[in-house]
């Protein structure tokens, strides 16, 4: 039986990505029988890549494969579905990564992928036994993991929107001083408001500064001394 959402994954993004992984690794372990341990990790795409997990040693695991590119990780981020190993001293694919996973006593482990809106959570689970994780994929953990990625994927919109509310805010408190310098210049050059517009644009790509400061700059000085600049400008 799936279990119930966690109100800790639903809440909006009042925390770090770290520790919304680890809550994530921590009751997925928990609920999977046989399981000694989980990882997480998300991707957008970039260079970051950030993972958690249940226990130091598995860190390992998870760096290996990250930095080599090989590995149940890379390969389901890959392929977009769950890979496993049901058990990994016979299992002769990922060198590195299985010695590493038998020298710390992991005998089997399958990795989740769960791929929505640009972005890619992963969930690993390891066993000490061999052929122990085979139903994880059906389990609880797949309802753990299907929620944690709806929840990262809905924070991500959620920060997407407070930054593009931030630049309107911040747009509405830079367009008077813009429209004045708009005035002045259409005043100097005795254009109308969309040449003036773009003679401030022009100024602000050639100095490499803002527009709002273009625009500051220009009423401080109500244009004085700027009128051939301005003309020149204008052509």
């Amino acid at each position: 039986m799936a279990p119930l959402p966690d109100p800790d994954l639903l809440r909006p993004e009042s925390s770090l990505p770290g520790r919304r992984l680890s809550e994530l690794a921590e009751r997925a372990a928990r609920c999977t029988p046989a399981c000694c341990g989980a990882s997480t990790t998300v991707s957008d795409g970039g260079d970051e890549h950030p993972t958690a997990v249940t226990h130091p040693d598995l860190a390992g695991l998870v760096s290996v494969q990250l930095r080599s590119g090989d590995g149940p990780i890379p390969a389901a981020e890959e392929q977009g579905e769950p890979v496993d190993s049901g058990d990994l001293l016979r299992d002769e694919r990922w060198p590195e990564y299985r010695a590493m996973a038998l020298d710390s006593g992991v005998r089997s482990s399958v990795t989740l992928p769960f791929q929505r809106g640009g972005l890619t959570v992963t969930l690993s689970l390891f066993s000490f036994r061999p052929g122990t994780l085979e139903e994880a994929e059906h389990g609880p953990a797949q309802a753990l993991g299907d929620l944690a990625t709806t929840s990262f994927v809905r924070d991500r919109h959620y920060r997407a929107a407070l930054a593009e509310l931030d630049q309107l805010g911040a747009a509405l408190r830079t367009r008077p001083v813009v429209d004045q310098a708009c005035g002045i210049v259409m005043h100097v050059l005795a254009c109308d408001a969309d040449a003036a517009f773009a003679v401030l644009r022009r100024i602000s790509q050639t100095t490499n500064r803002k527009l709002a400061d273009v625009a500051a700059a220009l009423v401080e000085t109500k244009g004085r001394g700027l009128e051939r600049e301005l003309v020149s400008l204008a052509r």
